[in-house]
């Protein structure tokens, strides 16, 4: 079972019970990724996962150094920008790190205080606090970065009543493929180098005020061949939460590893996005060519009743279908989970998707970390980065 760290049955409040939260968090407000092409990104994400055309910003709103799509589903906001001239700092972030994200935007009530009290306790300053406005009212935002190159913006859009920032308009289009029943982002999982994940726990403990409420060390998370550790960061509310995952010592080259080489730096490895029927959105991601790890051999099927115990009698899902879809399995003291993980949709193996339907569970499925990562090492072998 999984370290739990100063945590009383997952509940988070609790922790925070007495205590003032001087950054509260109220969601994920937006994840931005600096792609090569941002028009056809923005088709990917549509004809792929389902999302919906948003808001734009570039040369016909008069903006002359990049253009941004903006697709959304649910409550999950993406931002796509791509750079219009070679000038663009952009550029040098795309050279070395490929398509990725490089903002995390946290959906704040006051941006200036957030960038204030993250500022004063050790945070490196990205964007000072900034007043944006147009016809639809204002939005302040303010910055700071986090591991990496990749940072955290706080966005206060209590006065704003537009389709997204100002500067972006209304994205009208004929194509909007149905969504998948993608709903919110649950958790997003960064990478950082040897020996920098309790730096960064720091950090996010005393910068951001989070608590590390789960650990997985590298007798957990092992294979025959590689080895991680891992800690769970949330903030008061448990809106917002961030595993920090570093490589460990083992045979072979870990999935750390291979993304720290192709990335060449930390960063954002996976964004889990939650959904009501897992079976209905992985059979639509599927028939959109959406590709997933493979699967575990049967005998891991075959011991899910032993691994959910009581829970159990509470799954209504058909095991026949979880087995066929390759869905994966695990319980914890509050309930189950199901989740599947797509292969890199980058050609660098970087980023990924987790896709996730929670049935009271909290944690983050630890019964299935052997599966997983037998299942990427078999594609890490096929790429020659074992």
């Amino acid at each position: 079972m999984a370290k739990q760290v100063k945590n009383v049955e997952y509940g988070l409040e609790k922790i925070f019970e007495g205590a003032q939260d001087f950054l509260p968090l109220m969601g994920t407000d937006y994840v931005e990724f600096y792609v090569g092409n941002a028009k056809q990104a923005a088709h990917f994400y549509k004809t792929a996962f389902g999302f919906q055309s948003c808001a734009y910003k570039g040369l016909e709103t008069g903006c002359k150094d990049y253009a941004s799509y903006v697709v959304s589903q649910d409550k999950i906001r993406l931002v796509l920008t791509t750079p219009l001239d070679a000038k663009s700092p952009i550029n040098a972030h795309l050279a070395k790190h490929g398509d990725g994200v490089k903002v995390v935007a946290l959906w704040v009530e006051d941006a200036r205080k957030s960038f204030e009290e993250t500022v004063k306790r050790g945070a490196k300053p990205f964007m000072e606090p900034t007043v944006e406005k147009d016809e639809h009212g204002e939005v302040v935002r303010s910055g700071i970065y986090t591991y990496g190159e990749t940072v955290h913006i706080f966005v206060e859009r209590k006065n704003y009543k537009g389709v997204f920032l100002p500067g972006y308009t209304t994205w009208k289009s004929e194509y909007n493929p149905t969504p998948v029943g993608l709903k919110f982002i649950d958790h997003m999982v960064g990478n950082v180098g040897w020996g920098e994940m309790n730096q960064w726990v720091k950090w996010y403990e005393e910068v951001m005020g989070f608590v590390n409420f789960l650990s997985f060390d590298d007798k957990q998370i092992t294979t025959e061949y590689s080895a991680l550790m891992s800690k769970v960061m949330s903030n008061g509310n448990g809106r917002i939460k961030f595993p920090i995952n570093e490589p460990a010592v083992g045979k072979k080259k870990s999935q750390i590893e291979e993304y720290i080489d192709f990335y060449e730096g930390p960063g954002v490895q996976h964004i889990a996005v939650a959904t009501d029927d897992i079976i209905k959105t992985v059979k639509e991601l599927r028939a959109r060519g959406v590709e997933f790890l493979s699967a575990p051999p049967h005998a891991y099927y075959e011991d899910i009743p032993n691994r959910l115990g009581k829970h159990m009698e509470m799954m209504n899902e058909d095991m026949n279908e979880i087995e066929k879809l390759a869905i994966l399995v695990d319980a914890d003291e509050e309930g189950y989970l199901l989740q599947i993980f797509t292969k890199p949709v980058e050609d660098r193996p970087t980023l990924f998707y987790e896709i996730i339907q929670r049935m009271g569970a909290k944690g983050f499925g630890a019964g299935n970390f052997k599966a997983l990562f037998e299942s990427i090492e078999r594609e890490q072998e096929k790429r020659g980065t074992l």
